[in-house]
């Protein structure tokens, strides 16, 4: 299973339709992920460049991509940014990894 972080921002006329009509958007994003086969850790409403923030575990990056891919094609959303977590042991995998790999950065001549 992966994990996300989405970060999103509603467009003014979902925002609208929200304050007509108050509802629970987490509620709807935890029934997506598990038709997915996911689930929604948490949901959050927030202040700044974003409205919002989401984490959901889905089994894999292209299950991500769908989900992003139908959600941002509603036109509901002004911005929709989706953030890869990795696990902290993985992240140390990936340390101990860097420390074999050689690289030589981009020299003047």
């Amino acid at each position: 299973m992966a994990r996300y972080l989405v970060q999103f921002a509603y467009s003014s006329e979902a925002i609208q339709n929200m304050v007509k009509n108050p509802q629970d958007r987490a509620a709807m994003v935890s029934g997506m992920a598990q038709q997915w086969g996911g689930s929604l850790e948490a949901f959050y409403y927030t202040f700044g460049d974003y409205d919002g923030v989401a984490i959901v575990d889905v089994p894999d990056n292209v299950t991500m991509a769908a989900i992003s891919m139908a959600v941002t094609s509603s036109g509901a959303f002004k911005a929709f940014h989706t953030t890869v977590l990795i696990p902290m042991d993985e992240a140390v995998e990936a340390m101990r990894k860097a420390g074999s790999i050689s690289y030589q950065p981009p020299r003047a001549r």
